[in-house]
């Protein structure tokens, strides 16, 4: 048979269940002529003429080997039915997957030491989890050869041609050790930008910012004395220093017990955090699980 006949089987199915063509034709929703030429062409590939007019001048009966194919062709029609329809599904304790993520470490301390917290107690030993670093311009090559399931960035850094949504809204606050001279009061323009300031820049060795811009519209200017790559440093160099930073409120919360927080002393825009994927995975039943979870821990 050639792939094309493989749709006469649905017909034959039908036609050995009903004995009549007419009847047949109407259930497959075609005409009685184009059942028929089906038939004939099935007559064909069996050798056999499967159906024979009854004596009684009614229907049609089935020959021997007719018979014979009725039960097993109806197992195999409903058994592909059945493939077809039934929904995919994903169970993370006896799944077998590994999960990568891309996201800078602001955003991994933010939302992926939570996700992994989960990950450990609603998922089996055959789920892992990898979180990467990686430039935009390698997203898009990753995503489409299924190197990356999920990226959590800002709106701008995600290609346009990936699903994305919301997951929060964040602002940047002023951050500050523990016992530090400063005191404990709200902080104005002058104080900001009297202490010196450590800065994380992404591209590494920067020293200015949008902050910085918003500050010379005030007549103002800040000193920042350290400039580093990874948020992940910031809190361990604050708590160490004098130095003041400028980091997103929720990044901020997971070092409570070693800094203190303040809200910043100039008006700024709020910024949003997005998660991204490929189309391909939009209804893969594994990467709604862990968008989920994501969604969950990002409402909290």
């Amino acid at each position: 048979m050639r792939p094309s006949d493989l749709g006469l089987l649905v017909s034959l199915s039908v036609l050995l269940e009903e004995a009549n063509v007419t009847r047949a034709a109407q259930r497959l929703f075609m005409t009685q002529p184009a059942l028929s030429a089906q038939l004939a062409r099935l007559r064909k590939l069996f050798d056999d003429p499967l159906l024979i007019p009854a004596s009684s001048g009614r229907g049609m009966v089935l020959t021997a080997r007719a018979l014979a194919l009725k039960e097993p062709l109806n197992r195999e029609i409903r058994a592909l039915t059945e493939l077809v329809e039934r929904a995919p599904a994903f169970d993370p304790q006896t799944a077998q997957r590994t999960f990568t993520l891309v996201a800078n470490d602001n955003l991994a301390v933010m939302l992926c030491i939570d996700l992994i917290a989960q990950v450990s107690r609603e998922a089996g030993p055959g789920i892992k989890v990898a979180i990467r670093q990686m430039g935009p311009e390698l997203i898009q090559d990753s995503h489409e050869g299924r190197q990356i399931d999920l990226m959590l960035a800002t709106p701008a850094s995600a290609p346009g041609s990936l699903v994305r949504q919301t997951l929060l809204t964040d602002q940047f606050c002023v951050a500050q050790r523990k016992g530090h001279p400063r005191g404990l009061g709200a902080i104005d323009v002058d104080d900001y930008c009297r202490w010196g300031h450590l800065m994380v820049s992404g591209m590494g060795g920067g020293f200015q910012s949008k902050i910085d811009d918003i500050l010379n519209g005030l007549g103002a200017q800040r000193r920042v004395a350290i400039s580093v790559q990874h948020y992940s440093l910031a809190p361990l160099i604050l708590a160490q220093t004098d130095y003041i930073a400028t980091l997103p409120r929720r990044f901020l919360a997971r070092f409570a017990e070693d800094l203190d927080m303040f809200e910043a002393p100039f008006k700024q825009s709020c910024f949003e955090v997005v998660m991204a994927w490929h189309p391909r995975d939009d209804a893969d039943p594994g990467s709604l699980w862990l968008r989920q979870m994501l969604i969950a821990i990002a409402s909290k």
